[in-house]
């Protein structure tokens, strides 16, 4: 089969090579992809700064989500048959979208959602799991609450801000002019020009703060949080809690709980509990959402579509920060 792949980690380009088609086991499906999605999380990988949670062998697939079909079937597998359209986003081991074919557990699958073509379902898996598990497994949003979602033009932003009001929470999202229109189609109900505006100087006693960007804007969030608060993060440092939860063994803990102590620090201050997201996936979660899209409560936001062997462009301009919701890989 065609895939895109890199053969060592670093700021690479990826190249179009053949590879073995992957085998199946008992559980698992053969999905044939017809659309998948660049996330950052993709040069993340690439860049190696997952290397201590998951090590991959090289050369490797990237690519973290997908929409396709089914192309065979373990002997075990119960829920679905050749033929059916899915959508899903792989565990961390299976990962390699960016492929013709992929094998992926069943429990990791559900039906692609019927009003949308494979480009727009691929756009949904990880940035729908990623807020769903944010917002509603994590802060318990709830209605009548307020949330500051972090860069609502971006991919994950995008969905955030749709599923944040289908709750019924009171929204406010950061964002360039060129996106301000964007998010307020959305239903933000205030945005914030991050060129010209700092958030926290504006936004007060906020009951709950998702975080896409880390850093010093995810520090900053802290000064908009009430005591009490969350914050959820996808881009910031694991604290001591994700190392203890994630980490196998005495070294991996020491890292995470150094790398988070100032968080660790800041959650003591404003006596707002911190939570690093490393997104798991779930397809009974992206049943969930497919009946949110279904039924009209949420949409995909699509910047652009990409033929696969212009896979490499399409990473450097999501890696650009310019996109303005997802970008897609038409491979079929």
């Amino acid at each position: 089969m065609k895939a895109m792949v890199i053969d060592r980690y670093g700021k690479v380009p990826m190249r179009l090579a053949e590879m073995p088609t992957p085998e199946i086991d008992e559980y698992e499906v053969l999905a044939e992809i017809h659309a998948a999605s660049i996330n950052p999380v993709d040069f993340k990988i690439r860049d190696g700064k997952v290397k201590l949670l998951v090590k991959y062998k090289m050369p490797l697939i990237l690519g973290n989500d997908f929409s396709g079909v089914v192309a065979k079937v373990g002997a075990k597998v119960t829920r679905f048959k050749v033929g059916d359209e899915i959508y899903a986003r792989p565990r961390k081991s299976k990962m390699g979208t960016f492929a013709e074919f992929i094998a992926i557990h069943e429990d990791d699958i559900a039906l692609k959602p019927k009003n949308l073509s494979f480009e727009e379902a691929a756009s949904i898996p990880l940035i729908g799991l990623t807020s769903y598990q944010a917002l509603i497994d994590i802060l318990d949003l709830q209605k009548g609450q307020k949330i500051l979602i972090q860069a609502g033009a971006g991919g994950v932003g995008t969905f955030a801000i749709q599923l944040a009001k289908l709750v019924g929470a009171t929204v406010a999202t950061t964002a360039s002019e060129a996106g301000a229109n964007l998010v307020k189609s959305l239903g933000a109900d205030e945005v914030i020009n991050y060129k010209t505006e700092k958030f926290e100087e504006i936004l007060k006693k906020y009951d709950a703060v998702f975080d896409t960007l880390g850093g010093e804007i995810l520090e900053r969030s802290f000064e908009v949080i009430r005591s009490g608060g969350k914050i959820v993060s996808v881009s910031g440092l694991p604290n001591a809690r994700f190392g203890k939860e994630y980490g196998s063994g005495f070294f991996k803990t020491l890292l995470f709980s150094v790398a988070g102590h100032k968080l660790t620090t800041l959650e003591k201050k404003h006596n707002a509990p911190y939570t690093f997201l490393f997104m798991k996936p779930s397809g009974e979660q992206l049943r969930i959402i497919a009946n949110y899209i279904e039924t009209g409560k949420i949409k995909p936001i699509i910047d652009r579509v990409l033929p696969f062997e212009d896979a490499q462009i399409a990473m450097e301009y999501v890696e650009s920060g310019r996109a303005k919701g997802k970008i897609i890989l038409k491979i079929r």
